[in-house]
């Protein structure tokens, strides 16, 4: 890995992060600080305003009284999909098709590291971008929550949620990176790095709405970090992030050998 090169792609991304981690933190905060154990039926009824499609997509549509499941499915549910999802996307897209689009591929091939070693240093940018972004937040919901609630947070499952979520966004990302490192142009990265996890997220949206649906999730990798089930006991936690992992390892790694083997248009 290039230390160089991992600072200069810091510097040209950290705006886009903080941006992000700043919304993330933002909605976090309003999400606990909705919750009172006293006054949650309150809660249910503001949700049932929203249009029972748009509740049940949003996976709102079930009535909870305990905060780590209150979080799981207000925060977890869909904000925590959303907005690490554009940050894969938008940076994903620039850390290797945007190089060879604007033509700075050239320089840093020019230098004396190798292909490998300069995509693997991107490739390292975007995982530990991802995971510290979802650390970030769960410590920020972990303090929230014993300032605000002290002993309501189950902490066990919180760490489940957390774990199943970095898992989650190093094989969404790892869909990013791959396409960013097939195509010289960032039109065709988008529409395939970016497209395919916007499909998978209209798809877990839909079938929210439409259980007849359900098996679509199945051919996503929502099926795989589900954070209702993972509050209830329901899903295999661990197994399910072992697999997103080794999903990931096999995106990143595919992403590297497509790169150090193609033609580049410099």
């Amino acid at each position: 890995m290039s230390r160089t090169l991992f600072i200069y792609t810091t510097r040209s991304n950290w705006v886009i992060g903080a941006v992000i981690l700043a919304i993330m933190f933002m909605y976090l905060a309003i999400i606990v600080s909705m919750y009172d154990p006293e006054e949650v039926e309150q809660m249910a009824a503001l949700v049932q305003m929203l249009p029972e499609e748009v509740a049940a997509a949003m996976g709102f549509d079930i009535l909870v009284t305990e905060l780590t499941s209150f979080l799981a499915q207000y925060y977890y549910q869909f904000l925590i999909f959303l907005f690490p999802m554009i940050y894969c996307i938008m940076v994903g897209n620039r850390l290797v098709a945007g190089h060879v689009d604007r033509g700075s591929m050239a320089y840093l091939l020019s230098t004396p590291h190798s292909r490998v070693r300069v995509v693997t240093t991107q490739a390292a940018y975007l995982m530990l971008g991802v995971t510290e972004m979802i650390v970030l937040v769960a410590l920020g919901g972990l303090a929230l929550s014993a300032i605000m609630y002290p002993g309501e947070l189950d902490a066990g499952s919180y760490l489940q949620l957390n774990v199943g979520a970095v898992a989650f966004f190093l094989a969404l990302s790892g869909i990013c990176f791959f396409f960013s490192c097939l195509f010289d142009d960032t039109r065709y990265s988008l529409a395939l790095g970016g497209g395919i996890p916007v499909v998978f997220f209209v798809i877990n949206m839909l079938t929210n709405v439409a259980p007849n649906y359900e098996w679509l999730r199945y051919l996503t990798l929502f099926s795989l970090y589900r954070p209702g089930e993972v509050v209830a006991g329901e899903q295999a936690v661990w197994l399910n992030a072992a697999i997103l992992v080794g999903i990931a390892v096999i995106l990143y790694g595919g992403g590297v050998y497509v790169f150090d083997r193609r033609d580049l248009s410099l």
